[in-house]
């Protein structure tokens, strides 16, 4: 058996040695813009997913470096995101109290195992898998998970210090039953930074908007002591670098999170391999499914070791490394580093942010995972997968998130299912001839339908044009070979015309060639 190449177990030594300085002075530069689009939102996404704030920030380091070198795309850019925040949250939050100790580690271990389960579907090649995830799941869970996370930041925002509840419908009650309980101050300033932030949205969609709304709400509340002198702040933290974290493999643990695993990590990839597609047909480039899938998985079981907890593609992040002009998978790796700084160097700085001002800054990154374009294209397109992104919104509501993405998945499946079931059949009569042509595989989801429309042929001579039957699965040959000697015992036949090689082989197989009771013609 051959050894794997140097480049499939390093495939960054395919592009790096290509670069030159010009090449990584870009990506030097499109790195920092990275970074500083980065900080606040990997910090609001740790305090979505129930962590200290510099859990954020060592998510955004090892998985990114990771991914980076080990991966396909020139511009994917990995990290914490608000969905996969969500998810480890409602996973995580009913068995530990949130941001202790022992709620880190099950964290962690969650993300080890979706990271593991990643890896094998990479090394077993199973990139393609994901694609049972279809876009309106996607788009149904991004939106139900954009009103959860409002929803939970609204006591953030409020200054009400309420419990965790299971589902976004007791939150709400929740909610609704302390509004005479609001802080003031906290509500202005949370205002204060969604109308600042939509405004510098608006003016200059460039600028980074969300770090520019957290550094004047820590000057407002430092310069208005009296008003916003008891607005509560982020937790303060030591800088330093991502801390290595030994994690406990107890098989009860295991098992209880191996279900939250399997759909977190599905989910990080489809919103992986989703980004990834979609820049490398505007920039041309070649994408390897496979090969990304391991980088990904590898990061994530790289990154649990070292305090980071999940990570996927980010929407925002890759957007920009593609339009900043991002030359190579450096830019991501450079952004990387400069996080790493910003940990070392300037953790005292996340003290001074209020805790209001980030829960405002949380709900516009909320309102931007909406995909407002893609849901009334949806509509216009497909009635079926419009309910079926409805369907996945309302289970992400009502029910825990990952059951929210496995029935998205099974009604997703449910109505392919239907639409296959029921292939292209057209009719007409030749004589003493009766002629169908089938557009379409004949599965065992097809097969009875088939069955029926051939019952109701009556010509001595009944015609398959199967130029389009792709596939046959036992249950449609053995479907066919009934038929087949059916019409035998009324001195009538059963004949396919210009089938494929492969139709025809699997149907010769269950009597043998001399046997088969089914004519064929070119």
């Amino acid at each position: 058996m051959a050894l794997p190449s140097r480049h499939s177990l390093f495939p960054f030594l395919t592009w790096l040695p290509r670069q030159t300085r010009a090449s990584v002075g870009r990506d030097l530069i499109v790195g920092l813009s990275g970074a500083i689009l980065a900080l606040p939102q990997s910090i609001a996404y740790a305090l979505i997913a129930g962590l200290p704030p510099e859990y954020g920030l060592y998510a955004a380091i090892i998985p990114v470096l990771i991914a980076c070198l080990w991966g396909s795309s020139w511009h994917l850019i990995c990290g914490p995101t608000a969905a996969i925040s969500i998810v480890l949250y409602a996973s995580v939050s009913p068995l530990a109290v949130p941001a202790s100790k022992d709620y880190i580690t099950l964290i962690l271990l969650l993300t080890l195992l979706a990271g593991i389960f990643q890896w094998l579907l990479g090394l077993l090649r199973f990139g393609a898998l994901v694609n049972f995830v279809s876009h309106s799941v996607v788009l149904g869970f991004t939106l139900g998970a954009a009103v959860v996370i409002a929803i939970g930041q609204m006591p953030n925002l409020l200054g009400l210090d309420l419990p965790n509840q299971a589902t976004a419908l007791d939150s709400f009650t929740m909610l609704f039953r302390h509004l005479g309980e609001v802080d003031q101050p906290s509500l202005v300033l949370g205002l204060a930074t969604v109308a600042v932030g939509v405004t510098l949205k608006l003016l200059l969609p460039r600028w980074p908007t969300l770090l520019i709304t957290l550094v004047l709400s820590g000057w407002l509340v430092w310069l208005w002591p009296s008003m916003f002198g008891h607005v509560q702040l982020v937790s303060a933290f030591v800088g330093r670098l991502p801390p290595f974290s030994p994690l406990p493999l107890d098989l009860d643990l295991i098992l209880r999170l191996l279900p939250s695993a399997v759909a977190v990590g599905m989910l990080g990839l489809v919103t992986s391999l989703s980004i990834a597609r979609s820049l490398s047909a505007r920039s041309q480039q070649l994408l390897d499914a496979n090969q990304e899938v391991r980088a990904q998985g590898l990061s994530n079981i790289v990154g649990a070791f070292f305090s980071g907890s999940l990570s996927a593609g980010s929407f925002t992040r890759s957007g920009l490394s593609y339009e900043a002009g991002a030359c190579s998978p450096l830019a991501g790796v450079f952004s990387a580093l400069w996080v790493a700084l910003f940990a070392i160097f300037g953790a005292h700085l996340i003290a001074h942010i209020p805790i209001p001002a980030m829960a405002g800054s949380i709900l516009l990154i909320a309102w931007g995972l909406v995909d407002h374009r893609g849901i009334r294209a949806l509509l216009r397109v497909s009635r079926a997968e419009f309910v079926v992104m409805a369907l996945t919104c309302v289970a992400t509501l009502l029910l825990e998130l990952q059951t929210a993405i496995y029935a998205g998945v099974l009604a997703s499946l449910f109505f392919y299912l239907k639409r296959t079931s029921q292939p292209r059949v057209q009719h007409w009569r030749d004589g003493d001839e009766d002629i169908l042509r089938v557009g379409g595989s004949i599965f065992f989801g097809a097969s009875h339908y088939l069955q029926a429309r051939l019952q109701r042929m009556h010509g001595a001579r009944v015609v398959i044009e199967a130029q389009h039957i792709n596939f046959i699965d036992y249950s449609g040959v053995e479907m066919l070979h009934q038929e087949a000697r059916r019409l035998r015992k009324q001195d009538r036949s059963l004949t396919l015309r210009g089938a494929r090689p492969p139709v025809v082989e699997e149907l010769r197989k269950l009597e043998g060639a001399e046997k088969c009771p089914i004519r064929f013609e070119d």
